[in-house]
């Protein structure tokens, strides 16, 4: 974490810097993305993770996942003020200031000099072994493909496709900041919800739910009545997804190496991601329309629902017998 905070602040003020394309290539793409995923949720999830008791576990992940999302809310307009009151350099300086915070406060995520329960032998190598060799951990990695794709499209290419139907930018800001804010709650709950029901279930509903939200979107008539219902609903499923996934691999898996399995997992999530935001470009350039990608989106939850279902839950038998 604190290497990531560092690596992500210098490459934002190397950003603001920039004068060629290989530089803001190698700074905001390569840097800041180092940056960011050394600081995300798998290690932050994986250290919660193994400083609580199973018990408080979905409320711990809810919590940080809530707070990561006030964050997002947060940075919006703070970092616009920024812009307007000292200009775009300055802004990003700023910025880079502010991801230096995370350095000190990583101190709380410090964890105990003890080994998990039932991994105190387990070597990395047999960690991941036995993981690849789980027919659920791959389900989860192909499920989460899911979640990135719609999550990557929605956020990059709503506001183009509502201004491209005739809506106003302020509308696309409304809906976006509506996500955002609905995310908040959206993401405690899930973890809060993990807690009582079996997580893959609650999985599936949600990628279940967020088809049939798309669905009606796409498919009503367009207006300010159908957008907003639809930003909060998908606010409240936005990454609800992710302290589900991270508790189920720890269910399964155990806490040891659960920094590790997440991020595996994540690889899934990330690479939807790409495809959503890419295929989103490439699709309009060649059709002027986003009508494929949506119905895209709908599918690929479908199939996320349906991966999510039969996945086996039960620890591994190395953690039944400890």
């Amino acid at each position: 974490m604190v290497a990531g905070s560092m690596f992500y602040a210098l490459g934002l003020v190397l950003m603001a810097y920039s004068t060629r394309s290989i530089q803001l290539l190698l700074t905001c793409g390569l840097m800041i993305g180092a940056g960011l995923s050394a600081t995300s949720f798998g290690t932050v999830y994986g250290a919660l993770s193994r400083l609580v008791v199973p018990e408080q576990r979905g409320w711990a992940l809810g919590l940080a996942g809530a707070v990561g999302g006030l964050g997002q809310f947060a940075m919006v307009p703070a970092a616009q003020t920024f812009i307007s009151g000292f200009g775009w350099l300055a802004a990003l300086v700023i910025m880079a200031v502010v991801m230096m915070a995370i350095s000190p406060l990583s101190a709380g995520l410090a964890e105990p000099p003890h080994a998990a329960l039932g991994q105190n032998d387990q070597s990395l190598r047999e960690a991941l072994t036995e993981a690849f060799a789980h027919k659920g951990f791959w389900l989860l990695n192909l499920g989460f493909l899911a979640c990135g794709f719609q999550l990557a499209f929605i956020a990059g290419h709503l506001p183009a496709y509502l201004m491209d139907k005739g809506m106003s930018g302020r509308s696309a800001v409304v809906a976006l900041s509506l996500i955002a804010l609905t995310n908040i709650a959206g993401t405690y709950y899930s973890g809060i919800l993990g807690t009582k029901y079996r997580r893959k279930h609650l999985l599936a509903y949600n990628y279940l739910t967020r088809s049939i939200v798309i669905a009606a979107f796409v498919l009503l008539p367009l207006s300010e009545w159908t957008l907003y219902p639809f930003a909060i609903i998908m606010g409240l499923l936005w990454l609800g997804t992710a302290p589900l996934t991270n508790g189920l691999v720890s269910q399964v898996f155990g806490v040891k190496y659960l920094t590790t399995l997440f991020g595996f997992v994540f690889v899934g999530h990330q690479v939807g991601g790409f495809l959503g935001a890419w295929l989103g470009g490439v699709v309009f350039d060649a059709t002027k329309s986003y009508d494929l990608v949506w119905f895209g989106a709908i599918a690929l939850g479908l199939v996320a629902a349906g991966l999510h279902w039969p996945i086996d839950d039960r620890q591994v038998t190395r953690l039944q017998t400890a």
